[in-house]
């Protein structure tokens, strides 16, 4: 069976509200601000990290017919241990609690009053927010529905709002970029773009596309397929126009505002020179809804894979229980939550990354496991020692590691991976 046209819009709306959280929203404003007269080059390596790779995840996932399909081709036991923490990290462990707490920390404490108690606010915003994630979340088959018809429509009409307004009213302002920018802006762009965990959440939303496209009556992987890509391409550059609005705005009005440590910050202040004390609204209803969207797809796509490998434990169960565990890490604030996040995306990200190159040229490899096996086990090595060396334990025997070009910026992996690669490819021609 083929898609309406309706359909695949839903589809490709849905798919696009599940990438576009609160880091989406945040992370381009800040990225304008910073990169100013350099936002071209340092929006290209943003978007070949924030974009390209969600997409190309999307695809090699549903190619593979899962996450556990793809990484059982390093190994079976490094397949379970890496889908587990990738579906921990991007869900009640790091991803869904971060996207709850982000519209709050954000939008909302911001114009509460001075001598509130912010702890008893979060925990009411969270508890709302999460039964409603809760409730979107128990009845999978109307996710397209509920999404793609009304929460995706009602998040890019604020957001058009938003960058028309600015357009026709804004002040323009621009200063000279950063240090960081100025000295090497696509590798900063591109380091950055690792925030939004895109690339990581691609791997779980594959299989909520798939699911979705069943629920449509398309059971024929070949179409599966093709319906994937097209809805990925098509999220993809709805996203891009996304991060190339918010981008703008922050660089065009970097000489108007002082540096500032995020990206929420900066877009509060261009809403409220805009709309003024009314702004609170907007900026509180773009928050709330990009990551409600989030939360609803990570919700979905763990639930459903925790379902599969325990099946005694349902689905709506699994919905229940890290719909309130989530909800209890949100409580333990926004800053604990980042302070952690950066350590495993250092982490898990540069495995992911090199799992969706593998999985795209998997027709040019040589059939054989030691290929996945030799190319990500030394790019996990390299990943954690770097994340090792950022918390000061590194053993001094290991120092060496150090010396890997880029290493300083966390891309010491790449020249590994790409060095294995080749020694992989010889290897097996020797062995033939």
């Amino acid at each position: 069976m083929k898609l309406t046209k309706t359909q695949f819009l839903l589809l490709s709306f849905m798919l696009f509200s599940l990438f576009f959280g609160a880091g989406n929203l945040i992370f381009p404003p800040y990225l304008g601000q910073h990169a100013t007269t350099q936002l071209p080059v340092a929006f290209l390596g943003f978007s070949l990290s924030a974009v390209v790779l969600p997409v190309c995840g999307i695809v090699v996932v549903a190619k593979c017919d899962g996450l556990q399909n793809l990484a059982n081709r390093v190994n079976p036991i490094f397949s379970f241990i890496f889908t587990l923490l990738i579906y921990l990290s991007i869900g009640p462990g790091l991803g869904i609690p971060r996207a709850a707490s982000v519209p709050f920390e954000m939008a909302i404490s911001t114009y509460l009053p001075q001598d509130a108690p912010l702890k008893l606010y979060l925990l009411l915003f969270s508890i709302v927010f999460f039964l409603i994630a809760f409730w979107l979340s128990y009845t999978p088959s109307k996710l397209v529905e509920r999404i793609g018809k009304f929460l995706t429509p009602s998040l890019l009409t604020l957001i058009f709002l938003l960058f028309i307004s600015y357009v026709l009213r804004g002040n323009y302002n621009v200063t000279q970029p950063s240090e960081v920018y100025q000295n090497r802006p696509l590798l900063e762009g591109f380091l950055f773009g690792y925030q939004t965990m895109d690339a990581i959440a691609a791997l779980n939303f594959g299989l909520v596309i798939s699911l979705t496209l069943q629920e449509f009556q398309v059971h024929d992987k070949k179409n599966i397929l093709s319906y994937t890509k097209k809805a990925g391409i098509t999220a993809g550059l709805l996203l891009m126009i996304i991060y190339m609005m918010l981008a703008f705005m922050g660089s065009e009005s970097s000489g108007q505002f002082s540096l500032n440590e995020n990206g929420a910050i900066t877009l509060r202040q261009i809403i409220e020179m805009l709309f003024g004390s009314y702004g609170s609204i907007l900026m509180v209803s773009i928050f709330t809804l990009a990551c409600l969207t989030t939360c609803v797809g990570l919700i979905t796509s763990i639930s459903k894979y925790f379902s599969s490998i325990f099946p005694r434990i349902s689905y709506q169960k699994w919905v229940i229980f890290i719909t309130v565990f989530s909800c209890v890490i949100c409580n333990q604030g926004l800053d604990s939550i980042l302070r952690v996040s950066v350590f495993i995306l250092n982490a898990i990200y540069p495995v992911a990354i090199v799992l969706i190159v593998l999985g795209l040229m998997d027709h040019k490899i040589p059939k054989n496991s030691h290929y996945y096996q030799l190319v990500v086990y030394s790019t996990t090595i390299v990943a954690l020692v770097y994340v090792i060396d950022g918390i000061h334990l590194l053993p001094s025997f290991l120092s060496f590691f150090s010396n890997l070009p880029l290493y300083d910026i966390g891309l010491g992996w790449v020249s590994v991976a790409i060095c294995s690669a080749v020694l992989a490819f010889f290897l097996n021609f020797i062995q033939k």
